[in-house]
C-alpha cells in the first residue's frame, strides 16, 4: 500500500509539471503572435507602394506592346496600299497577301475603335479594300476569260477509248444496224476508259480558286456568278458548235431525209458519249477546283452547262416526237442505249438541286425514247402486213419483202437485250415472252401479205414455187438466228412442213398432166396394149404419136417457162428437181421401153421420141436457174 503511495503521488507531481510548461507555452505563443500583427501593421504602407510601382511597370510594358501593334499596323497598312496600287498583273499571290493584310487592319482596327484614329484608318482600308476587290474582279475576268476557249474536236477524240474514236467506227449494213451498236459490241472487248481533258491550265486554276475566295469573302458572290457564267458557258457552247452539235426542232427533223437523219442521229450518239463522258466532267472539275462554296459552285455548274444540256436533249425530243417508220426502230433503240448507259454518269454529274431539271430532262427523254421504240415495233407487224408494193418477182424468187422483214428481224434480235430491258422496266409480264411473240406476230404478218402477193401470179404452179422460196428463205434465216431460240423448234419444224407442202402442190400442178401422157390409161382395152415382150395388139399408131407429141410440147413449154423461174437455195433447187425427176424420168422410161418400139419401126420416128430419157435429165437439170432465153433441141 504504501509502495502504490508514492506512485500516486509522484503521477500527480508530473502532472502538475506539465501543466506549469503549457501554461508558460501558451503565454510565449500569445506574445510572438502580438508582436507579428504589429510589425504586419508596420509593413503595409510598404507592401501597397510595391504592389502599385509592380502594376505600373505591367502598364507601361502593355501600353508600348499595343503601340508596337498600332505601329506595326500602320506598317502593314502602308505595305499593303504600296502592293494594291501596283495592281495584280506583277504579282498576284502577293496582291492577295495584301488584301488579306488590309482585312486583318480592318478587324484589328474595329476591335479598338477607342484609338482615336480607329475610324479613320478603318475607313482607309476599307476603301482601299473596295478598290483592291474591283481589280480582282477583273483580274479573275481577264483570267479566266482568257483561258475559257472552246476544245477542239480532235482533242476530245484523243480522249475517247480507241474503238470509239471516229478512225475505229463500223459502217452500218445495208442501211440497217447504226455503227453505234457495232461500237458497243466492239467496245464490250475490252476495258472503256476515258480520260476528261483538262479545260484550264493546272498551274492556273489556284490562282483563279485564290481570286474567286477573295472575291466571295468581300461579298462579290453574284459578281462571281456572273463572270464565271458568262465565260465557262460560252466556251461549252462553242465546243459543241465545234463538234457539230445544233438544235433541231421537230419539223426540221421532219423535213430531212432518212440518210442524212441517219446520219446526224448517229452524230448526236457520239456526240453525247463525248459531252457527258468527257466534256461535262471536265467542266464539272474546273467548277470543284475554283469554288469552295458548295451552293455557289453547284449553281454556277447547273447555269454553265444548262443550254449544252437543252440542245443536246432537244435534237433527241425532236426524234421521239417526230413521226414513226419502221427504219427508225434501231435508232430509237441505239439513242435509248446511250442515255441509260448515261444516266448514271448524269446522276453524278448533275446530282446537286441546281440540276434537277436537268437530270428530269434526261428521264424523261428515255421513256419517251422507249414508248416510241415499242410503238415503232408495234407499228413494223401492221406495216408488213399492209405492205402493198406493186414490185413483180416474175422468175417467183424471194419477195424484197421478205428480206427485208427477215434483216429486219436479225437486227431486233442484236438488239433484243435493250428490247427485253425496255419491255421489263415499261411493259408488265415476261420480257421474253413479249418479245417472241411480236417476233411470232411479224412472221404471221409476212406470212399473209405473201399469200395476197402470190396470187398475182396466173400460172398456180408459179404460186406454190413463189410461196415454197419464200416460206423456205424465213425458216432458214430463223434457224441461223438467235430468233430460233425465241420461236422454239416446234416453228421451225411446222414451217418447213409448210414448205414441203408448198412444193408437192407445185410438183401436182405443173407435173400431173404432162405424167397423164406417159400413162396406159387410154391406151388399153379396146385399143389393146404392148405385152411384157414388148407385142402389141390392136394398139393405134397414132394415139401412140398423139401421145409422144403431146408430151413433148408439154415438156418443152415447161423447160422454156421454168428455166426462167428461180430457186435461189441450192439445196432448195436440187432438191426439187431429184423430186420431179424421181417421177418423171422412170415414167418416160417406161413408156418407151413399152411403146417406143411401135413408133421406131415407122417412119421418121425422131419426130416423136426426141428425147431420150439422159436428155430430160440434162434439161431438167436447167429448170429454176433464172435464165432469160431457153432452146430447148441444143
Amino acid at each position: 500500500m504504501e509502495t502504490l503511495s508514492e506512485q500516486a503521488a509522484l503521477m500527480r507531481e508530473s502532472m502538475q509539471k506539465s501543466q506549469s510548461v503549457t501554461d508558460n507555452m501558451v503565454a510565449i505563443l500569445g506574445s510572438f503572435d502580438h508582436r507579428l500583427s504589429s510589425l504586419e501593421t508596420a509593413m503595409r504602407p510598404t507592401q501597397l507602394r510595391t504592389h502599385s510601382i509592380r502594376r505600373a511597370h505591367e502598364n507601361i510594358d502593355k501600353t508600348l506592346k499595343v503601340a508596337e501593334a498600332i505601329l506595326g499596323q500602320f506598317d502593314l497598312k502602308r505595305q499593303a496600299e504600296a502592293k494594291i496600287l501596283r495592281g495584280p498583273h506583277e504579282d498576284l499571290e502577293s496582291y492577295l497577301e495584301a488584301v488579306d493584310q488590309l482585312r486583318n487592319i480592318v478587324r484589328f482596327f474595329s476591335g479598338n475603335k477607342s484609338l482615336k484614329s480607329s475610324i479613320r484608318v478603318i475607313n482607309q482600308a476599307n476603301n482601299l479594300l473596295g478598290r483592291a476587290i474591283f481589280k480582282l474582279e477583273e483580274e479573275f475576268r481577264q483570267l479566266l476569260t482568257s483561258y475559257s476557249k472552246p476544245v477542239e474536236p480532235d482533242r476530245l477524240f484523243d480522249c475517247l477509248p480507241n474503238s470509239l474514236r471516229p478512225s475505229a467506227a463500223s459502217p452500218s449494213v445495208d442501211g440497217h444496224g447504226p455503227k453505234p451498236h457495232s461500237e458497243h459490241q466492239t467496245r464490250s472487248l475490252e476495258t472503256v476508259v476515258y480520260h476528261p481533258p483538262a479545260l484550264i491550265p493546272a498551274r492556273i486554276m489556284p490562282l483563279l480558286h485564290d481570286l474567286a475566295q477573295q472575291m466571295v469573302e468581300a461579298g462579290q458572290q453574284q459578281q462571281l456568278f456572273n463572270i464565271y457564267r458568262e465565260a465557262r458557258s460560252s466556251a461549252v457552247e462553242q465546243t459543241l458548235r465545234k463538234l457539230g452539235v445544233e438544235r433541231l426542232s421537230k419539223d426540221d427533223v421532219q423535213k430531212m431525209q432518212w440518210e442524212v437523219l441517219e446520219a446526224k442521229i448517229g452524230d448526236w450518239i457520239h456526240f453525247m458519249r463525248i459531252v457527258v463522258k468527257l466534256l461535262f466532267v471536265a467542266e464539272k472539275s474546273v467548277c470543284d477546283q475554283i469554288f469552295d462554296h458548295e451552293s455557289l459552285r453547284d449553281q454556277c455548274f447547273a447555269e454553265v452547262t444548262a443550254n449544252s444540256v437543252a440542245m443536246l436533249l432537244s435534237f433527241g425530243e425532236a426524234i421521239a416526237k417526230s413521226r414513226r417508220s419502221p427504219e427508225k426502230l434501231f435508232v430509237l433503240l441505239d439513242m435509248y442505249e446511250i442515255m441509260r448507259e448515261l444516266q448514271p454518269d448524269m446522276d453524278i454529274i448533275f446530282a446537286s438541286k441546281y440540276c434537277g431539271e436537268m437530270r428530269g430532262a434526261a428521264k424523261v427523254l428515255v421513256k419517251r425514247l422507249a414508248q416510241t421504240a415499242q410503238e415503232t415495233f408495234g407499228d413494223f407487224e401492221e406495216a408488213v402486213e399492209k405492205d402493198a408494193t406493186k414490185t413483180a418477182v416474175l422468175d417467183g424468187t424471194v419477195h424484197p419483202l421478205t428480206s427485208y422483214v427477215i434483216n429486219y428481224v436479225k437486227f431486233v434480235f442484236d438488239y433484243q437485250l435493250t428490247l427485253k430491258q425496255l419491255f421489263n422496266e415499261y411493259n408488265d409480264g415476261d420480257e421474253d415472252e413479249q418479245l417472241a411473240s411480236i417476233t411470232t406476230r411479224i412472221m404471221q404478218a409476212l406470212q399473209n401479205n405473201l399469200d395476197g402477193k402470190s396470187k398475182q401470179y396466173k400460172d398456180p404452179a408459179l404460186t406454190q414455187l413463189f410461196l415454197m422460196n419464200n416460206i423456205h428463205y424465213i425458216v432458214r434465216s430463223v434457224r441461223k438466228s438467235e430468233a430460233k431460240d425465241l420461236l422454239g423448234d416446234d416453228w421451225v419444224q411446222i414451217h418447213r412442213r409448210v414448205v414441203q407442202q408448198h412444193a408437192n402442190q407445185y410438183k401436182r400442178i405443173s407435173w400431173s398432166k404432162i405424167l397423164q401422157c406417159l400413162s396406159i390409161q387410154g391406151l388399153q382395152g379396146g385399143s389393146g396394149s404392148f405385152g411384157d415382150g414388148g407385142s402389141t395388139t390392136n394398139v393405134s399408131r397414132a394415139m401412140i404419136k398423139d401421145r409422144f407429141k403431146t408430151f413433148n410440147i408439154q415438156f418443152e413449154e415447161l423447160h422454156q417457162r421454168q428455166s426462167q423461174w428461180t430457186v435461189p437455195d441450192t439445196e432448195l433447187r436440187e432438191s426439187l428437181r431429184l423430186a420431179v425427176a424421181e417421177v418423171l424420168l422412170p415414167a418416160y422410161r417406161s413408156f418407151i421401153k413399152r411403146y417406143g418400139p411401135l413408133i421406131q419401126g415407122g417412119k421418121n420416128p425422131l419426130k416423136y421420141i426426141r428425147y431420150s430419157p439422159e436428155d430430160l435429165e440434162r434439161m431438167l437439170a436447167e429448170f429454176f436457174e433464172g435464165k432469160t432465153s431457153v432452146d430447148p433441141r441444143r
